[in-house]
């Protein structure tokens, strides 16, 4: 497989783009250590503030258990990544007026697909707590993320107009389509880095594409939101494939976490596909049966050494470039420059 140094965005796919040589990691420098950047928070500290009041109010619900299922995943936290880039993305695009509600969108959608994904992966725990569904049953948990999806999309529509919530439909649809894909390769070895990238762009991608994009919706500018969503798109791919190296732990992680639980379910991510070319006879090994955890050390080993998270971390990066390239067209203010750190950050963080 001839792995792309980077890649563009454009309508559903992710194309392969040569550019120039890899930064950080991948071209054998120290790794520098890259903080969040608490001056994008600063930035609209405020609203950030209102938008999780806001959140907590429209998780409410006359049936108490609804509500008690969308506050207990709401208390557990996230990063709350949505909200910023919606705000920061609608402020960059000239949006005035309060936005708190409109930024509760995308973490709404976000914590509905959470209820959902583990209940259909049976996970045990969510960030370190019962996962909602082992404290309520999978009924109620499903349900619950039903409720959660309406309110978002009726959410959209009042704080939107008719473009940010048709636009916000077609991201949940392709959540639901990149899940189905997921499930249908769960186990698959031979899957393409294509086929990954088709994956991770539903199921990942297209909800932070559109919280990029909602200012410029509500404006109606369609040549500004096509540029927002290519943005979004690149980041929201970047980010997946972040996550997916911090799994492998090492030095390049520092999330507390149990290294391997992707290599211990066989799940193909963009490491194990570059691991798969630079080492002869692992894929074979892997796809002959499981890994026991006592060999887990023994392949985390081999996946680090093979140079595959460097090479991923250097292809998260240019996606990150194409991205901001995609910024061009937005006057210099502090909420495009809080965007462009923001994205930075995105494909750089340990955690």
């Amino acid at each position: 497989m001839d792995g792309p140094q980077g890649a563009r965005s454009q309508g559903a796919k992710i194309l392969p783009l040569r550019r120039g040589a890899p930064k950080g990691v991948a071209a054998g420098s120290p790794r520098t250590r890259i903080q969040p950047p608490a001056h994008a928070w600063a930035l609209v500290a405020d609203e950030m503030v209102r938008s999780e009041h806001e959140l907590i109010a429209l998780l409410g619900s006359r049936v108490e258990q609804v509500a008690e299922i969308g506050r207990y995943l709401a208390r557990s936290g996230g990063k709350r990544i949505r909200p910023l880039l919606t705000v920061l993305g609608a402020r960059a695009c000239g949006v005035g007026g309060d936005l708190s509600r409109l930024m509760s969108v995308g973490e709404m959608i976000h914590l509905a697909s959470l209820l959902h994904d583990d209940v259909v992966d049976s996970a045990p725990t969510r960030r370190g707590e019962p996962a909602a569904h082992m404290v309520h049953g999978n009924a109620l948990v499903i349900l619950s993320g039903d409720y959660c999806l309406a309110r978002a999309v009726l959410l959209a529509a009042e704080e939107g107009g008719h473009e940010c919530v048709r636009h916000l439909a077609q991201a949940v649809a392709a959540m639901s389509e990149g899940e189905v894909l997921q499930l249908q390769r769960a186990g698959r070895l031979d899957t393409s880095l294509e086929d990954y990238l088709q994956i991770i762009e539903a199921k990942s991608a297209a909800l932070i594409s559109w919280c990029a994009a909602a200012g410029a919706h509500i404006l109606e500018d369609e040549h500004l939101a096509s540029r927002m969503e290519a943005f979004g798109r690149s980041v929201g791919v970047a980010f997946q494939v972040t996550d997916d190296v911090l799994d492998y732990g090492g030095e390049l992680a520092q999330t507390g976490k149990e290294p391997g639980a992707d290599l211990m379910d066989r799940k193909l991510t963009l490491p194990l596909l570059y691991a798969f070319e630079a080492t002869p006879g692992l894929q074979t090994r892997l796809e002959e049966r499981p890994p026991t955890r006592e060999e887990l050390p023994e392949l985390l080993e081999i996946v680090h050494d093979s140079g595959a998270l460097e090479r991923s971390l250097a292809y998260a990066r240019d996606l990150v470039d194409v991205g901001i390239d995609q910024l061009s067209p937005l006057p210099d203010t502090p909420y495009k420059q809080a965007l462009i750190d923001l994205a930075t950050y995105l494909a750089e963080r340990a955690s």
